[in-house]
């Protein structure tokens, strides 16, 4: 689990600096707040299973 948290933080990051996209614009098209990102890509918590999925769909 901690793995596939790790990874999907770094997938993140990763398509933020592809796509040249701050915090707050991932955040409103994901319909999350800044802060639960931060904190999903900071790895403080771990997303829902709910929130892994809207991100996985975003970014893949």
């Amino acid at each position: 689990m901690a793995d596939e948290f790790s990874n999907l933080a770094e997938e993140i990051i990763n398509y933020q600096k592809k796509h040249e996209m701050p915090d707050t614009q991932l955040a409103f098209n994901l319909h999350i707040t800044v802060e639960r990102l931060h904190d999903i890509k900071s790895m403080e918590s771990g997303p829902s299973d709910e929130e892994r999925s809207i991100i996985e769909k975003f970014i893949r």
